[in-house]
């Protein structure tokens, strides 16, 4: 049994934690913010993941994960620290990293035995050495320590899963000893393991996510040129994913990417290239896409109704995507926002995202069910593809509905369907699928 300590009990740190701990490690998950520590020692999860509630409770019970705000108690006797704080985008599209900075000096204060510090956060290009070097000018001793960066590969709704699944771990180390010791930790997860210098493997993680949001973008540009050409974007799509150089995945067109990890990484990226004097036409390119598709689906919905002023609006999913109720740069927030911009009243549901939507939304009037939502609206945007949304009892949506018009923002429907059905419907990319 390893002794670890996680700091930051967000969406990777608390999934990091209980899977450790889940692996039969002891665990101590820490975290500044003490209303966060308090509920999670009550056994109330501070985010909606599937299965991580029970995941939590399970080695809560079994006596190998527990929860504190002191690095006293966190650090003393702990062999691995794992930094698994936010680094949310600057001005700029920057990382900012005041939390890995604010973590690495209090690791370093409570230090009295050799750690080796693992980098969890996805952090730029260079930030294992600052952080090596905050540690080592925070220390009140000398104290052996080794800094190694493991990026996280998790996916929202399925972390749990990831973790415990992973395609590789990648380690990145100025001392391969300590890479080869993280390597040990994580070897009942039977998964290839990388390991490579510090900046190689920080530099894997953005490579990563930004080559995803580009392959979205992609088949979300050819779905605007199938459109026009009459062809349909999902079979297209089904088509490319055969061939194994390309594969299936992040090929499905629709109202493009959101989230706390691909709109942040691709600024960072690009943002640390222009800091070299380099042009990233694709990144910038793979950003203005995306953001467009939010604009063109509003734009569109304003045609197939006539105009927003005095109409209303229901929105299907507020999420960023399905199985969490992560709002961060969700497309629902910029299209709601659009909308009511445009004179128009907005209904919204959503399956576990509405508390965190309310702040971020206020004008925006929230229902308990689709059917309810639904009722008295001009038209249904589906923003979010949550299963329960490809069940519903359309014939019964219709009659609450003032007119039959649905965007889907997500093509979860068969457009031929929803035409019998006698639905005004537009998918994205569908072939002429609203004309």
């Amino acid at each position: 049994m390893k002794q670890i300590c996680v700091v930051g009990v967000g969406y990777v740190g608390l999934v990091t934690g209980a899977c450790f701990a889940d692996l039969g490690n002891r665990v101590i998950a820490l975290d500044v913010n003490e209303e966060r520590i308090e509920n999670l020692k009550k056994g109330i999860m501070p985010i909606y993941e599937p299965g991580l509630e029970e995941l939590v409770d399970r080695n809560v019970k079994a006596g190998r994960l527990s929860f504190t705000t002191s690095y006293r108690e966190a650090v003393a006797g702990t062999e691995f620290a794992f930094i698994a704080v936010g680094t949310p985008s600057g001005v700029n599209g920057e990382a900012d990293l005041q939390y890995v900075a604010a973590a690495a000096s209090s690791i370093a204060e409570n230090m009295t035995d050799p750690l080796i510090i693992i980098n969890k956060s996805t952090v730029p290009v260079g930030t294992g050495d600052w952080v090596a070097d905050i540690v080592k000018r925070a220390l009140p001793k000398p104290v052996d320590f080794w800094v190694v960066s493991c990026p996280e590969f998790l996916r929202e709704g399925s972390a749990i899963g990831d973790f415990m699944n992973p395609h590789r771990t990648v380690l990145g180390s100025l001392h391969p000893e300590a890479a080869e010791k993280v390597a040990q930790l994580h070897l009942p997860l039977r998964a290839p393991i990388v390991i490579t210098d510090l900046r190689t493997a920080e530099m894997i993680k953005y490579a990563s996510n930004a080559f995803l949001a580009t392959k979205i973008s992609f088949i979300n540009e050819v779905a605007d040129i199938c459109e026009a050409l009459g062809a349909d974007v999902k079979e297209v799509a089904a088509g490319m994913g055969y061939d194994k150089r390309i594969g299936p995945m992040f090929l499905d067109a629709g109202l493009g990417w959101g989230g706390s990890c691909f709109p942040k990484d691709v600024q960072a990226l690009a943002y640390m290239a222009q800091e070299k004097g380099l042009e990233p036409k694709i990144l910038n390119d793979v950003m203005d896409v995306n953001y467009g598709r939010r604009k063109d689906a509003v734009a569109h919905l304003e045609a197939m109704t006539g105009g927003l002023k005095g109409k209303t609006i229901g929105l299907l999913g507020l999420a960023f995507k399905p199985n969490t109720d992560d709002m961060r740069d969700a497309p629902s927030i910029d299209i709601a926002q659009a909308l009511t911009a445009a004179g128009a009243k907005v209904h919204a549901y959503d399956p576990v995202a509405m508390d965190v939507a309310r702040p971020i939304l206020p004008a925006v009037e929230m229902f308990g069910d689709p059917y309810s939502m639904s009722d008295g609206c001009d038209a249904l945007m589906i923003i979010t593809e949550w299963n329960e949304f490809k069940q519903l009892d359309w014939l019964k949506v219709k009659e609450l509905l003032k007119s039959p018009v649905i965007f889907d923002g997500r093509n979860i429907y068969d457009p031929v369907m929803m035409k019998e059905m006698g639905f005004r419907y537009h998918g994205m990319g569908r072939g002429f699928s609203d004309q």
